[in-house]
């Protein structure tokens, strides 16, 4: 036991020296004009690597870290929820913009058990948002967790995980709360969140404990926060209010545990050589083709 944590020890101080050296390059570099921005860049980029990713791949990420493509897919999903928004909010006719109503009730981007042969609905209602809170929250964390993470794993495997936990969500809806509207990009941010926080956990002593316990704590807080309030709009606001059903915040959840875990933990892998993957997608699949059943011959909806 004390020679292993000798190890471990040792092990922590190499990273630190590494680390430090890597800084103190920078450092050099940085006090000539014409590097002073690749500086400023590779400082951003071992910071995302500390939050993202376990030491042993840190540096692979290092060596060909770079921004392009940017992160398009979550700055391109988060301009067009917050333009369906300003367009129910504004154009639309509405009794007040703060929680809207009746434009998004009527919207056909919404998910409604009544229109369920309209397939879009399962992954258009992640466009609309019931209001201000709603849209201001899904957008701040959708940002501040997909930006970096698509900086690190790119755009179609953020992309993939993202809209794995956005159909999810619409289909356990249908599921367990088959008579209730559904709206808002819940099931895909919590995707990423699940993804994010079952490599937390995995990867724990790798990703610097301090760091770990902070990202843990700080994934937590949001849940609950989040929870707390999707659970409060569902069961407690009159049936007048905007529809926002917590189902799809757990299988978003569940998805990003499952396919998100895959693949933000083959950073440096082929994904579709990894057999996790596809067992992963096999138990998606499965629950897919599970809910299409249930929706065509079991659902009260009907």
């Amino acid at each position: 036991m004390a020679a292993a944590h000798d190890m471990e020890m040792e092990s922590m101080n190499v990273n630190t020296d590494r680390e430090r050296k890597e800084e103190l390059e920078e450092e050099k570099l940085g006090e000539h004009g014409d590097h002073s921005s690749l500086c400023k860049s590779k400082k951003v980029h071992r910071i995302i690597s500390k939050w993202m990713l376990p030491e042993p791949v840190r540096r692979t990420y290092l060596e060909r870290a770079n921004c392009l493509p940017p992160p398009v897919f979550i700055i391109s999903i988060s301009l067009a929820e917050l333009a369906v928004f300003i367009y129910y909010a504004v154009w639309k006719p509405q009794k007040q913009w703060i929680t809207l109503d009746t434009g998004i009730v009527e919207s056909p981007l919404t998910y409604r058990p009544d229109k369920r042969e309209e397939a879009w609905r399962f992954l258009s209602y992640m466009l609309v948002h019931a209001g201000v809170q709603h849209i201001v929250g899904n957008l701040f964390m959708q940002l501040v967790l997909g930006i970096p993470l698509e900086m690190v794993h790119k755009g179609l495997r953020v992309g993939l995980v993202y809209l794995a936990g956005v159909i999810a969500g619409s289909l356990a809806s249908s599921i367990f709360d088959p008579l209730k509207y559904l709206v808002g990009a819940s099931g895909g941010i919590y995707a990423l969140m699940g993804g994010y926080f079952m490599n937390v956990i995995v990867n724990f002593q790798q990703m610097v404990p301090v760091f770990g316990i902070v990202r843990l704590l700080i994934i937590i807080l949001i849940i609950a926060s989040d929870m707390g309030f999707a659970l409060y709009r569902r069961f407690f606001v009159s049936e007048g209010g905007s529809p926002v059903s917590f189902a799809a915040h757990i299988a978003g959840g569940f998805a990003g545990m499952s396919i998100g875990y895959t693949v933000f933990s083959c950073f440096d892998k082929a994904l579709l050589k990894d057999p996790r993957f596809w067992i992963a997608i096999a138990g998606y699949s499965a629950f897919v083709l599970f809910a299409v059943f249930f929706n065509i011959f079991l659902s009260p909806a009907n």
